[in-house]
């Protein structure tokens, strides 16, 4: 088939990458500009670079709704367009073009999880497993008829950065599975459930604040949603910043004010007051094991803490 592929990063190029290798013809590619955002630096296998080597032409856009992309998707008669982590809305003048329509792929088990940031958040609320939706591209946002999805379950260990590996996995694969069900002739995808639909905007600083009235359970989420190369969870200590590089729940409750600086745990980690209802001396703390200063300076959770009491906030 002729497939157009709207790519970016190194989702975007593993899919390129399949769609060749499976023997599909793709007569134009269209990605993003370069970012210097510290995470899509990490991420960027370049899809503009893949496509350069097989003398495929390129279009660099941040939103590609513009009369040259329009036209010079027409002119390549694409049977069918394939999208992977385009970062723009897609007018329907652009996702109607290819006879067989535009498969999206979206890294969260459609319909939960539409939008931005999905493993991150689907880590953050402690989700038993993640994974790959190839869907058909409608209107509405993430919200097309499913042709294919993966799953992988998230263990207790899993931080944001092994889930990225394991779901970036399934990318390729899927893409030429649906593919092939699309060359096929079948139409019969399955419609989202809309009233299990959720939708999750990006991800910002703010949202990376610990609340120590959160379960320490969802705080050791949150630190392990955004280990580096993401910007870290963090709190305020003493009145300056410190974020939270690596944290566990503990098994035995304590209890008092949520924040307080608490105990050492004798390997390494300091615990801290953690939940709503801390006061009753019945949850978990949250052990912190690793800082990062303001400076960059990463130490354990004992070499930071040098006195206990005070609190986090």
């Amino acid at each position: 088939m002729r497939v157009v592929v709207f790519g970016y990063m190194s989702w975007g190029h593993r899919v390129l990458d399949a769609v060749l290798a499976a023997g599909h013809e793709v007569p134009i590619v269209v990605t993003h500009p370069d970012s210097d955002n510290p995470y899509e630096t990490f991420f960027n296998d370049s899809v503009a670079a893949l496509a350069a080597t097989h003398a495929i032409p390129v279009l660099v856009r941040e939103r590609a709704g513009d009369a040259e992309v329009i036209d010079r998707i027409r002119a390549a008669a694409p049977d069918v367009t394939v999208v992977s982590n385009w970062r723009t809305w897609l007018a329907p003048e652009v996702f109607t073009i290819p006879r067989l329509g535009t498969l999206n792929l979206h890294d969260s088990l459609l319909p939960a999880y539409a939008g931005f940031a999905p493993l991150n958040w689907a880590l953050i609320n402690g989700e038993p497993e993640v994974g790959v939706t190839a869907h058909m591209m409608d209107a509405e946002f993430d919200a097309g008829e499913i042709v294919l999805q993966r799953s992988t379950p998230v263990t207790d260990d899993d931080t944001v950065v092994d889930l990225l590996e394991r779901t970036a996995a399934m990318f390729g694969p899927l893409t030429v599975e649906a593919l092939e069900l699309l060359a096929s002739g079948r139409t019969d995808w399955t419609p989202q459930d809309r009233s299990r639909a959720t939708y999750f905007h990006r991800r910002s600083d703010a949202d990376n604040r610990i609340d120590w009235t959160w379960p320490a359970r969802d705080i050791a989420n949150l630190v392990r949603a955004q280990v580096d190369p993401y910007p870290n969870a963090w709190c305020l200590h003493e009145g300056r910043r410190l974020r939270i590089a690596a944290a566990g729940v503990t098994d035995a409750p304590y209890g008092g004010t949520p924040g307080r600086v608490f105990v050492r745990d004798g390997k390494g980690g300091v615990v801290i007051v953690a939940g709503a209802d801390a006061r009753r001396g019945r949850n978990p703390g949250l052990v912190v094991r690793r800082v990062r200063t303001d400076d960059g300076q990463e130490l354990s959770g004992d070499e930071y803490f040098r006195r206990l009491g005070g609190y986090l906030t």
